[in-house]
């Protein structure tokens, strides 16, 4: 039989796009499941503020009457009027090894993109940065941290064979978390602070829920982030729904941010405990009892490894010393609490400000993903 493409219409459908990925990837020991109720939110259209700006459909691929493949068709109008282009994104790609499943669902993201006048295909991307992207091209044997993109070594083979070809690549760092900090490294985040009139401040759940603290963060990330990659500015409503989502569930000792004399925030850093080995128990399920090895790993019996998830420094504070007092404080409280490893988020390879962060430390570049493009 050939294959057949079906439009994601119903919550039944939906449910099935978000679930089918634990279906695939069953018993593997590197994959990563997605939060359920998370998915729910940035896939439901009456969920999702980046649908103020983004179209999107949802395509379910079935072989011989099985469920082999699933992919998101998305258009951003933000990102390109910004950047000047008229691409088709796809994300939430997920499938079989078979070479018709996957041109199966990359021709229904390429109808999808045409109908709306676009003429390039890019991905996998998601509506923001704040979703998934880039397939993992290298690191198929290590464990994908919470927030990326697990895949199998024959989706590479797979897209490239449909034409794509490399748009950019993202580099994870493996950071070694030393038993004590370096002096060297102690006394340039003192002279930062001493030079600048900088402090840590450490937050409470009142200043980042009731007084704008996490609002001035997502600012901050708004003009530090905003000429990378296809980055998306973000609109008050998605500042609103990432606070809700990301901060509510962060133990704040966790996340450090420098302030000046005037108490106006300098930069910041945000990690938390890896979760993955949580997420791998519940698969992804809160209820009825998903819930409690997530808050065993973020709160009381935490894993190995802290995820730095992300950073960001004023552009009039940059290269001036910021990210030592920055990762002095992060590190100092990931060696009170144990950890000995940390993993970065995926950088832009050719972002080499980010990438200098981790000359002062033991580190390794052990993944790479990939964004693929091509012309329709």
């Amino acid at each position: 039989m050939s294959v057949t493409v079906k439009k994601v219409e119903s919550r039944k459908d939906l449910k099935t796009f978000i679930e089918f990925p634990n279906r695939l990837y069953k018993d593997n020991a590197y994959f990563c499941p997605k939060l359920y109720m998370d998915e729910v939110g940035t896939l439901s259209k009456d969920k999702n503020p980046a649908f103020e700006f983004c179209d999107a459909d949802y395509f379910l691929a079935y072989k011989d009457g099985k469920l082999a493949g699933r992919v998101a068709a998305i258009v951003n109008r933000r990102a390109n009027e910004s950047w000047k282009h008229n691409e088709v994104r796809f994300g939430w790609i997920d499938f079989i090894d078979d070479p018709e499943v996957s041109k199966a669902l990359i021709d229904a993201v390429e109808k999808f993109g045409r109908e709306r006048g676009m003429d390039t295909i890019t991905g996998p991307l998601g509506f923001t940065d704040f979703d998934a992207e880039g397939m993992l091209v290298e690191g198929f044997d290590k464990l994908c941290t919470m927030p990326l993109i697990y895949n199998y070594p024959y989706y590479v083979k797979h897209i490239e064979g449909l034409g794509f070809q490399k748009e950019t690549d993202w580099l994870e760092y493996k950071i070694h978390i030393p038993r004590v900090l370096s002096p060297k490294y102690i006394r340039i985040a003192d002279m930062v602070k001493e030079r600048y009139g900088l402090k840590i401040h450490r937050l409470t759940r009142k200043e980042v829920f009731k007084e704008g603290w996490g609002k001035k963060i997502f600012d901050l990330i708004n003009v530090t982030y905003g000429e990378l990659y296809n980055f998306t500015n973000l609109t008050p409503g998605l500042i609103d729904k990432y606070i809700e989502t990301y901060l509510s569930l962060l133990d704040l000792k966790f996340v450090s941010v420098v302030v000046d004399s005037e108490n106006e925030i300098v930069g910041f850093g945000v990690m938390m405990p890896s979760i993955v080995r949580a997420l791998q128990k519940n698969r992804g399920k809160l209820f009825p009892l998903g819930w409690w090895p997530l808050v065993k790993s973020m709160y009381l019996k935490h894993e190995d490894n802290l995820e730095l998830l992300l950073i960001g420094i004023r552009p009039d504070y940059q290269k001036k010393g910021v990210n030592a007092l920055i990762f002095c404080d992060m590190f100092e409280t990931a060696i009170k609490v144990g950890f000995t490893y940390a993993e970065t988020n995926a950088e832009l390879e050719d972002n080499l400000d980010v990438q200098s962060l981790w000359a002062g430390f033991d580190f390794e570049q052990h993944k790479r993903r990939r964004a693929y493009t091509k012309h329709l």
